[in-house]
């Protein structure tokens, strides 16, 4: 039943990459399909409201600093109700969870101009999780959630940083458990199929046995030859 349940999530998401983003992808169903180990909440009122004094904070800084320098903070602050608005529907669509072979993380837009966020992360290039908190998310009881991708000096603009994520430690857990195991998979594989092959003294002592038994044969061939030879027909002719 593993193997099968594996072999459906990357069927999954490999439909999911070939299909361009205006196609219906039916999310739902990929979902009941996939076999989540760890899903990150983000339902609960609690942290809804966190998340949203947070990026209001941020967007009354903001507004403040372009008012003093130009002026287009009033237009901001004139928004902030609609912000507020969209901030909470924003953090309310995340969806973050951890199958056996993959991260996912999807994010409906707050406006219809951008495109919703959807983004699939093989578990194998994965090299850590990174839990932060800068000096506002503390105030505000919030942490950050940063993916490091495997490969020599990328730069941080290619990792994947995920704001407000509940329970970070739970999240950061579970998914290096679950590299882990894919890596210990791979060790026992290679093992597994290193001990399948014959050793080199294996192989030259099944030379040489092959080698005997062709010398018994050309000799047998030889005798018979030799007593056909001398046999008393020839005499008589």
């Amino acid at each position: 039943m593993g193997s099968n349940d594996e072999a459906i999530a990357v069927d999954a998401l490999e439909r999911q990459l070939l299909l361009s983003s205006s196609t219906p992808t039916g999310d739902d169903n990929e979902e009941e399909q996939e076999k989540i180990l760890y899903a990150a909440s983000f339902d609960e009122e609690e942290e809804t409201k966190r998340m949203v004094r947070y990026e209001t904070a941020q967007w009354v800084l903001y507004s403040l600093l372009l008012l003093l320098a130009w002026g287009v903070g009033l237009v901001m602050l004139l928004f902030l109700p609609l912000r507020i608005h969209l901030s909470r529907k924003q953090f309310r669509s995340r969806k973050l969870y951890l199958t056996p072979e993959t991260i996912v993380y999807k994010q409906s837009s707050s406006t219809p101009i951008i495109n919703k966020k959807e983004s699939y992360i093989l578990l194998p290039s994965v090299a850590d999780v990174v839990v932060e908190q800068d000096y506002l998310q503390s105030f505000f009881g919030l942490h950050s959630v940063r993916i490091e991708f495997t490969g020599l000096r990328r730069p941080p603009s290619d990792d994947l940083k995920i704001h407000g994520v509940p329970l970070p430690t739970n999240f950061r857990k579970a998914v290096l458990t679950q590299l882990e195991c894919i890596r210990n998979k791979g060790l026992l594989g290679k093992r597994a199929s290193s001990s399948a092959l014959p050793s080199g003294d294996l192989i030259l002592q099944k030379l040489d046995e092959v080698e005997g038994s062709l010398k018994k044969v050309h000799a047998l061939i030889e005798t018979k030859g030799t007593n056909i030879s001398n046999s008393p027909l020839d005499g008589i002719s």
